[in-house]
């Protein structure tokens, strides 16, 4: 028996030698930048002494994720990183969709095309420079928004820089400009995949474009949707960095509405440079995100048993 599964093995490794050949440099380059590095997972329990090499610290359980408990910034934090990612993940998943579908619209291809650009264009953008564009905005002296948009409406000008409340919902904004074309595209190539016969027959049953949308377009992208969610439910402790620092500007009168983990612990480097604690909380992030992930697995089974979504 072990020995015919082994020739139709062998056999199929034959016929698609191939298509194993393709997918050898992503296999390779999975195993040298996600799973190798996962060896320094024992750098989390230890005290980083170089003069003992990498590895060869003291045991100290788990004293390096105190810090993340017992500081009295850890509700804020965790209540920023994991209240920004709900708010853009259903954000962008609206609007990202919405954009995909108007996109299949557009019948003019050099239009599409263009317009595909257009929408794109930002996500390729270095958050550095993103940093930069808002703060051309938001500027006290020479911002567009002081200078410009607030004397029209005969409002006075605002310090934006000291002022936390209104970053909650600048954040969501750049966020959506930055990152929201990069998932249109992905759900554009999705429509772009669906049978026209369905619409086709849609139309000589007398359905309009709505009708079309919410009986044929999101159904069809359910899978892809559930897929890219999962993906970003799965990285709901980790915040984009460059946006709440660099766009920010690192400016602390705005941290009790701007700072979130990953931010929190690159100043606690800054400060102790114990690589220790930051190694313990990018285990602590990827533990979180991975039982996300099974409980969110766990819930669409439930609520899909049969894998009609799929």
């Amino acid at each position: 028996m072990t020995s015919r599964l082994d020739r139709t093995v062998l056999k199929k490794a034959k016929k698609y030698k191939i298509l194993y050949l393709m997918i050898l440099p992503g296999i390779v380059y999975l195993l040298i930048n996600n799973y190798i590095p996962m060896f320094g997972i024992i750098i989390a329990f230890k005290e980083i002494d170089f003069s003992k090499g990498v590895f060869g610290g003291d045991w100290i359980g788990f004293r390096n994720f105190e810090y993340l408990f017992k500081t009295s910034e850890a509700y804020i934090i965790t209540r920023n990183t994991i209240l920004y990612n709900v708010v853009f993940i259903i954000l962008n998943l609206v609007f990202a969709v919405a954009l995909a579908i108007l996109l299949a619209e557009v019948k003019q291809r050099f239009l599409k095309r263009f317009y595909q650009s257009a929408i794109l264009l930002p996500y390729l953008i270095s958050t550095v420079i993103v940093g930069y564009l808002v703060f051309s905005l938001l500027s006290m002296e020479t911002g567009f928004m002081n200078k410009s948009v607030l004397p029209f409406l005969g409002l006075d000008p605002v310090m934006w820089y000291t002022e936390p409340k209104y970053w909650p919902v600048i954040l969501t904004i750049v966020k959506l400009w930055h990152s929201v074309g990069y998932l249109c595209i992905m759900y554009f190539a999705a429509i772009v995949g669906i049978d026209q016969e369905y619409y086709e027959a849609a139309t000589l049953d007398g359905a309009g474009k709505f009708k079309q949308i919410f009986h044929i377009t999101l159904p069809s992208l359910t899978p892809v949707i559930t897929i890219m969610t999962l993906m970003q439910i799965g990285r709901i402790f980790y915040a984009d960095f460059g946006l709440f620092y660099q766009v920010t500007l690192d400016s602390g009168p705005l941290l009790p509405t701007t700072n979130v983990l990953d931010t929190y612990v690159y100043r606690a480097l800054l400060k102790s440079g114990d690589i220790g604690m930051a190694s313990a909380a990018g285990f602590y992030q990827s533990v979180i995100g991975f039982a996300l992930i099974l409980i969110s697995n766990f819930v669409v089974k439930k609520i899909n048993p049969d894998n009609s979504l799929f």
